[in-house]
């Protein structure tokens, strides 16, 4: 029989483990097939500057109006249409996002799967885009604090933003 004291310091040493929250790394790691490659926020910030890209929100049209990234289009996840993408050309860089690179990915993967031949997904989503103190517009075009924290679970990974549900 283990002894009480012995128990107790186990038990104490393991626990930092389990309340530890898991890093976006380490989340789209575990849902994200791997086979949409990343693009960092700061490499997206550097060609939409350029304008060289589109952009595409993955995300509902609710967390989309609440704010999104400037330039972005609204194609969404649940109601996503591949036809009406239609009109971009196949091999113009795209960069997909979501909240933090989840859904993005699976879009991301139906996008490659249409054709499209220079598809990213922008690794940590909306969250690290305004983690990182990159502007975000809302629905009347004029830049926000306000971001969709998608659930209170997720909104976890949201820090430097007013976080909407």
């Amino acid at each position: 029989m283990m002894k009480p004291h012995l128990f107790l310091l186990i038990l104490m040493s393991a626990l930092p483990s389990l309340y530890a929250q898991q890093s976006i790394g380490d989340l789209l790691e575990k849902y994200n097939s791997g086979n949409v490659p990343y693009i960092s926020v700061e490499e997206l910030r550097m060609q939409q500057l350029d304008s060289n890209v589109i952009i595409l929100d993955a995300r509902e049209q609710e967390e989309f109006e609440v704010s999104h990234i400037k330039g972005a289009h609204f194609i969404g996840y649940n109601e996503f249409d591949i036809s009406r993408l239609n009109n971009y050309p196949k091999n113009r860089k795209i960069v997909v996002y979501c909240s933090i690179g989840v859904r993005s990915a699976k879009i991301g993967d139906k996008l490659q799967n249409a054709g499209f031949k220079n598809v990213r997904n922008l690794y940590g989503g909306i969250f690290s885009w305004k983690n990182k103190g990159y502007e975000v517009m809302n629905s009347e075009g004029k830049q926000t604090e306000k971001v969709h924290a998608y659930s209170k679970h997720w909104s976890n990974w949201l820090k430097n933003a007013e976080k909407v549900y």
